[in-house]
């Protein structure tokens, strides 16, 4: 039976809703999913055959919680396939989206030991008290790259034909 984790950290639950979905599209197919807040997450990780971490990104930081979650289990996450996401941009325009992926690349070549198998930026939402409220979420744009993520994972755990 395949396991996953998919780990999330959140400010105001958005990110939290998107966790929830790749985990959803995950049980789908059959996946025995946990899904934990990046910060309760302390568990071991080694018996994950994929763990999936998501955090926003805020003023060109990737979420405190999800970067110290790749600290906390930095020797495990070595030996494990992991896929990440972050929920950048508000605004949906070209030079948004780039200055989000390059946000969250920048977050993640602090941790040269990690290779994730895949990384995505899904659209950001405003903050609750902010009206009208943006929201660049892309459910099914969620949906396949959870699945894509899925292949690839296959793929790279497939014996050689």
């Amino acid at each position: 039976m395949t396991r996953m984790l998919v780990v999330y950290a959140t400010k105001n639950g958005s990110t939290r809703q998107v966790a929830e979905a790749v985990a959803g599209v995950l049980r789908g197919s059959g996946t025995t999913v946990e899904l934990a807040a990046a910060a309760d997450a302390r568990g071991a990780v080694t018996d994950q055959d994929l763990v999936v971490v998501g955090g926003a990104l805020y003023n060109g930081r990737w979420h405190r919680a999800a970067r110290r979650f790749l600290k906390r289990h930095r020797r495990e996450l070595a030996t494990v396939p992991v896929a990440v996401f972050g929920m950048g941009p508000r605004e949906d325009r070209p030079e948004s989206w780039a200055r989000s992926r390059a946000q969250l690349d920048r977050a993640l070549a602090r941790y040269p030991w990690l290779d994730p198998v895949s990384v995505t930026v899904f659209g950001g939402v405003d903050p609750p008290r902010r009206t009208p409220r943006r929201d660049l979420r892309d459910w099914d744009a969620v949906r396949d790259w959870t699945m894509r993520t899925e292949l690839l994972l296959a793929a790279r755990s497939a014996p050689d034909a």
